[in-house]
């Protein structure tokens, strides 16, 4: 499974946290945009945040970094407890058993160990970017044209 990073919605974590009904008085990150992490169950929420606190349904992806898909992490947002970086999304991508690995044999992908600045502290929109210039790659200078030498 993986998550897309670079897709704010609409939809904003006052929004989200009144569908659930969760009271959150805290108005530090209120107007937080969601993201769309994929097309696969679009109504579950994943927080990828770097936080060591014991929350609920917590799986540690690298030494600073945890991905949580329960709520009791949302109801924390914006007070002294809630992590200090987080990125929520609604959906997830998912792959066939040996389909993304062959992907990776095709490079269909560019691939990069998560970075925290990227993840955390990059404009949406400049995510994409900044992961490539991390392998040495300027995406301005890609085309989208495919030909045969």
């Amino acid at each position: 499974m993986g998550l897309i990073i670079n897709r704010p919605s609409q939809i904003t974590l006052t929004e989200l946290l009144s569908h659930l009904d969760i009271a959150n008085p805290f108005d530090s990150k209120i107007n937080t945009p969601i993201f769309f992490g994929g097309p696969v169950q679009k109504s579950q929420g994943m927080i990828l945040h770097d936080s060591h606190a014991d929350w609920k349904s917590t799986v540690q992806l690298t030494d600073n970094l945890f991905l949580s898909t329960s709520t009791d992490i949302l109801k924390a947002m914006g007070s002294d407890k809630a992590p200090k970086n987080s990125l929520i999304t609604l959906g997830f991508a998912a792959w066939e058993a040996g389909q993304l690995e062959q992907e990776l044999v095709e490079n269909s992908w560019l691939t990069v160990a998560a970075d925290d600045e990227i993840l955390f502290n990059t404009p949406a929109d400049k995510r994409w970017h900044a992961a490539a210039n991390l392998l040495g790659i300027d995406i301005n200078l890609m085309s989208n044209l495919m030909g045969h030498a």
